[in-house]
């Protein structure tokens, strides 16, 4: 199914959403309506990108706003931008979300011992394209790494893009190893120490920082589907917005006049405002 993506407001800016429709033009939130699955049979996932490869500004699907658009995180005020951290420049992967799933933080792992992180799962798609912001895409789950955020369980998917030149010679975490000499290495450095620069102590992993292997991370995303298939049919979402157009048995379902007014309530877009200068500085020091 093809999605397109309306901006509202100026990119880099506090007001800044990205709202998306679907092949009829329709809105959509892109957490309660694109599918999981794009082929459920072979194990063909929906993946929506929030930030392109070597981009800084940390987008995120708005779990809070209605339709859920992506909206650039805010942190004090103060728009949030990923810092470089020697050697690396902005997020080394196409990232994103899965739609349709949930860390529920009520939830205790079994295998970290921490409750969810109160997002969709993350996805890291390790192909050669530098997608776009809003860009959905196909791809295929390879494995998980199990961070701990801040007393948080925060799995991140490795998954490639099935259009991608080499998809066919990605089958599971180990081909990864194989075929790409140290970026599983380099991605673990990267979650570690991604907040040290912000004033925070290096992050933590369950399994030894280990990447455990496709079917395991299969398995970690079907419990995260059925959190939020829970969800998004309670009377109540707590903080989540479960406003949606499609999912019948929700009572967070609208009408396509009610979603028209969501996003025209918000601000009309604009030209983009100019990226801080401090953005691009890379910082260095000593690892742990």
């Amino acid at each position: 199914m093809a999605y397109s993506i309306e901006p509202r407001a100026q990119l880099n800016s506090l007001q800044y959403r990205l709202y998306f429709k679907d092949q009829n033009g329709h809105y959509i939130s892109p957490f309660h309506d694109i599918p999981l699955h794009a082929d459920k049979a072979k194990n063909i996932f929906n993946m929506v990108v929030e930030v392109p490869r070597w981009t800084n500004a940390k987008m995120e699907i708005a779990t809070k706003d209605p339709l859920n658009p992506i909206k650039q995180d805010v942190k004090k005020g103060k728009l949030r931008y990923v810092a470089n951290v020697f050697p690396h420049k902005g997020y080394i992967w196409n990232y994103g979300a899965l739609p349709q799933t949930w860390e529920n933080p009520a939830h205790i792992d079994k295998n970290t011992g921490f409750g969810g992180d109160n997002d969709p799962i993350d996805v890291c798609d390790i192909g050669s394209k530098v997608c776009e912001r809003g860009e959905v895409i196909q791809v295929k789950v390879l494995g998980t790494l199990a961070l701990i955020d801040e007393g948080e369980t925060d799995w991140k998917i490795i998954a490639i893009n099935i259009e991608d030149p080499e998809a066919s010679l990605y089958n599971d975490i180990e081909d990864v190893r194989r075929l790409k000499p140290n970026y599983l290495e380099n991605t673990v450095d990267w979650f570690r120490r991604y907040k040290v620069p912000d004033g925070k102590p290096e992050n933590q992993f369950a399994f030894d920082a280990e990447f455990k292997n496709k079917d395991f991370a299969i398995q970690i995303i079907k419990c995260t589907y059925d959190h939020w298939e829970a969800l998004v049919k309670k009377t109540e979402g707590g903080e989540i917005n479960c406003t949606n157009t499609t999912v019948l048995e929700s009572p967070f379902v609208c009408k396509q006049e009610e979603a028209k007014a969501i996003v025209e309530a918000t601000p009309p877009c604009g030209p983009a405002n100019t990226i801080p200068e401090e953005v691009d500085k890379w910082y260095y020091y000593q690892k742990n």
